[in-house]
């Protein structure tokens, strides 16, 4: 059970006519309309200050942040079971099969309306019944929720599921119970970073982009136009190719080698040591910065995506299906840092702009319990101290800490590693049982008890980001697979823990700035950016460095691991230090 005062919050769906929402709580159950539900739950969070249950924040939660009100507590129990089992896939009917211990691939399909697909079904259902025969929710539960009275059953099997999904995750994992309160909050607060938007300076950026992509065309002659500009400035410097297609990777590399330049491919970081070989690897990368605003992020990006109130805004997701970390789309989490300078306080405030420093080493110290590593994350600069213990210069000691953390071995990483190996066995250890873990296929948990599959590839796309793909063949079978599996989990155990100290980070900061004003709006991977109003600055800044002592100390269970944030006051993003 569900420590505590706890409340359901469930509503009917979408599209539905007038909606209504319920709430289940000890003292019974209350069905309102959907615009009474603010002032419902204000009264019943007076009274009880429950953990409110909801199949999914997305949907029960958000006409409420749509209206303002800050919850404060939750059990998100889709988020939950990502956590327990692993994956993207959480529809409520998921949830409810998997804490019931029923197979989830035999959850019935919503019905899609086909002659045929009436032979295949057992008896109706009764008009109330919400669980069939086999022990599933009803298939057609969306069509059914239009009924209101069909709300409290609802409601109640969301509850019956988070109590169930509690009892599994304190059987699993001492911390995991913890882990879902803090991504239940994370995904209260993807809803309210949706709801707010990113702060943008509209006149600089759409400078910025005219930098770039040229004049705001009026034709698509001008479009055309401007892009032959752009490539001109990369083609006149290589006489006789001017017809190379710029974004064609093999005419690029043809147009290399005929300037002496020979790569095996055209990637970023391979060009980068040629800058000063011939200047069109100058002209090339600079044409793919500018290529890159044009066509992702021009002025259509800034038309669809930026609203009248000067702020960008995109759907945000608490965890990407693969190790857990944040997600949003419209490139609030890769916009070029050439528009920075566009993302800019509005009148009145400022950012208070917070950075974990060296975060995955530290986690690294706090999830191995390797103690000597835990003495060297008492300094400022954590690498270091690790320098000093290998007898090695410091950009040395980052590689190889970083190597050993991404499975890389080969090179100076390779022989620094091996240093690190003798110096920290214990943190060395653990993330070579992770890697044995990986190419077999084995299942990790991460040290807030996240599932992290290693049998199956990530590919892009799917809700969220990166999800869970086809299997990577039979372990054993393909060596070079194998290896993949095991660098995948290496690392995911900690970029997960990672992901899972940061969302407790900025949920302790959204509730613990909300009453001087102040919102995050930006959530990433390490770094937080809060609005704040300017006579608050500094008092945001303070508690923003506090939320990170109370949420790590809470995180690590007292483990002797000190972690930092690089705080500073900034009116624009492009003035924090990298």
């Amino acid at each position: 059970m569900i420590p505590g005062a706890v409340a359901a919050l469930a509503v009917t769906p979408r599209g539905a006519g007038r909606r209504y929402a319920a709430l289940v709580h000890d003292g019974g159950c209350d069905v309102v309309a959907l615009e009474q539900a603010p002032d419902a739950v204000r009264s019943l969070d007076a009274r009880l200050s429950p953990r409110w249950v909801w199949w999914a924040a997305s949907d029960a939660a958000a006409p409420l942040v749509e209206a303002g009100i800050p919850l404060a507590r939750a059990w998100d129990v889709a988020e939950a079971h990502r956590l327990l089992h692993g994956g993207w896939s959480a529809t409520a009917g998921v949830c409810w099969a998997a804490a019931h211990g029923i197979p989830t691939d035999t959850v019935p399909a919503p019905p899609t309306g086909d002659l045929f697909e009436f032979a295949s079904e057992g008896a109706p259902l009764a008009a109330d019944a919400l669980v069939d025969g086999a022990g599933h929710l009803r298939g057609d539960h969306e069509a059914w929720l239009r009924d209101p009275a069909h709300l409290r059953a609802w409601a109640r099997a969301a509850l019956e599921t988070a109590h169930r999904q509690h009892e599994a995750a304190a059987a699993t994992s001492v911390r995991l119970p913890s882990t879902v309160y803090s991504e239940s909050a994370a995904a209260l607060l993807c809803l309210e970073l949706q709801r707010d938007g990113l702060p943008i300076d509209r006149e600089t950026t759409e400078a910025l982009i005219e930098g770039a992509a040229g004049p705001r065309p009026s034709t698509d002659a001008d479009e055309a136009a401007s892009r032959r500009a752009r490539d001109a400035q990369v083609l006149r410097l290589a006489p006789g190719r001017e017809s190379t297609d710029l974004r064609n990777p093999v005419q690029v590399r043809e147009l290399l080698a005929a300037v002496g330049v020979d790569v095996p491919n055209t990637r970023k970081w391979v060009l980068e040591p040629y800058r000063s070989v011939n200047p069109v690897v100058e002209a090339l990368l600079t044409w793919r910065r500018d290529e890159r605003i044009a066509t992702t992020y021009g002025y259509r990006w800034l038309d669809a995506h930026v609203g009248a109130d000067d702020r960008l805004r995109g759907r945000w997701t608490a965890c990407d299906g693969a190790a857990g970390r944040m997600t949003a789309e419209n490139g609030l989490h890769n916009l070029p840092a050439a528009l920075r300078p566009g993302v800019a306080a509005h009148p009145g405030h400022v950012f208070v702009r917070a950075d974990l420093g060296q975060i995955e080493p530290r986690v690294l110290a706090v999830v191995s319990g390797d103690a000597v590593f835990a003495a060297a994350t008492q300094a400022d600069d954590l690498y270091a101290p690790v320098a000093q213990r290998l007898g090695v210069e410091r950009p040395v000691a980052k590689i190889a800490v970083l190597a050993a953390m991404y499975g890389q071995r080969s090179g100076a990483a390779g022989e620094a590693l091996k240093g690190l190996e003798r110096a920290y066995p214990v943190a060395m250890g653990l993330l070579d049982r992770a890697y044995a873990a990986g190419v077999r296929g084995a299942p990790l948990r991460t040290y807030g008890g996240r599932l992290i599959p290693t049998g199956t590839v990530l590919t892009g796309g799917g809700a969220g980001g990166a999800v869970a793909g086809g299997v990577m063949g039979g372990v054993g079978a393909d060596p070079a697979l194998d290896a993949a599996r095991g660098r995948f989990a290496r690392n995911a155990i900690i970029q997960g823990a990672a992901a899972e100290l940061f969302k407790a980070w900025a949920a302790t900061v959204r509730a613990t700035t909300r009453d001087l004003g102040a919102q995050v709006v930006l959530c990433l991977h390490d770094e937080l950016l809060v609005h704040a109003p300017i006579e608050q600055a500094d008092e945001v800044a303070s508690r923003v460095d506090q939320a990170l002592q109370d949420a790590s100390r809470r995180w690590a269970g007292g483990a002797p691991v000190r972690f930092v944030a690089d705080t500073s006051v900034i009116h624009r993003w492009s003035e924090a230090k990298d």
